[in-house]
């Protein structure tokens, strides 16, 4: 009887799980969870969170088995929880301040780096031609697929698992947000500043791209009643357009200039000299 048992064993380690997973995709998505700290029960719905729709095209597949259907809830639960934080936290804030607070921390980039610290650019499937364009550290698609990592959490395991997940990997940072620099949200300050003082919002122009397909540069210029008020560059059009903001504010004087980081030289220490020693009355003899 042991002999069988161990075939059916091995037999049962080659078959596929009850989701269609291979044994070296269910190996993958068990080490993905380990560094997520989850448990989930059906594996293929996270399997189905880290699928884009350019492996789906790829692969033949149909279009419902991509996770911009889950993406879809999981941004509904994150806004649900973040909200929820937020209104028992800063129970003194206004509505218009809460959302703003919000806006930042389910924003894109903020997303795409949670997805880079839990290395999920390693685990989603795309297609052949998307993964070579730089498709796993594209913030627009890590992003997407951490909402969809959310949702899969939820539906296996409830709102407390995802609360759970929001909390750990989300919400412990909104100190560190209100209080960065770089995730001060440059484009609505010009806009509010734009409104009250001169009735009007700023507009913002693409002036060139330069780079590859996968590495562009953008250029954006912001202008306010038909007058330049500065431009600024970045990955894509939105950051490109938050420095442009940035630029702008400063040049209004309403933001300091941000200080360059001065490069510590490193000292190189010379060997100290010891000192002649003097010459005795016997030395002098010889």
């Amino acid at each position: 009887m042991k002999p069988i048992r161990r075939l059916l064993g091995r037999l049962a380690a080659l078959a596929p799980d009850r989701a269609g997973l291979s044994p070296e995709r269910l190996s993958d998505l068990k080490k993905f969870c380990g560094i997520l700290g989850i448990r989930p029960r059906d594996y293929g719905l996270l399997n189905q969170a880290l699928t884009h729709r350019s492996y789906v095209h790829e692969q033949d597949m149909g279009r419902a088995e991509s996770n911009e259907r889950m993406e879809f809830l999981g941004d509904s639960v994150l806004g649900l929880l973040v909200n929820e934080h937020l209104y028992e936290r800063f129970g003194a804030r206004q509505e218009g301040r809460l959302t703003k607070i919000k806006s930042l921390v389910v924003s894109e980039p903020i997303l795409s780096k949670v997805a880079e610290e839990v290395s999920l650019g390693r685990y989603i499937l795309l297609s052949d031609n998307e993964r070579q364009s730089g498709g796993a550290k594209r913030a627009s698609i890590t992003s997407d697929a951490l909402e969809a990592v959310i949702a899969a959490i939820y539906l296996d395991s409830g709102i407390e698992a995802a609360r759970g997940f929001v909390e750990t990997h989300l919400l412990v940072r909104i100190d560190e947000l209100l209080n960065a620099d770089e995730y001060r949200n440059f484009k609505s300050m010009i806009q509010e500043h734009a409104q009250r003082k001169y009735g009007a919002r700023p507009r913002y122009r693409v002036v060139s791209a330069r780079g590859p397909e996968h590495a562009r540069t953008f250029f954006v210029e912001i202008r306010l009643k038909g007058r330049s008020l500065g431009r600024g560059e970045g990955r894509n059009k939105k950051e490109a357009e938050q420095m442009a903001a940035r630029n702008a504010l400063v040049k209004l004087g309403l933001v300091e200039q941000p200080k360059k980081r001065k490069r510590r030289r490193r000292s190189r220490k010379r060997p100290r000299r010891r000192p002649a020693k003097k010459k005795t009355a016997a030395d002098k003899e010889r």
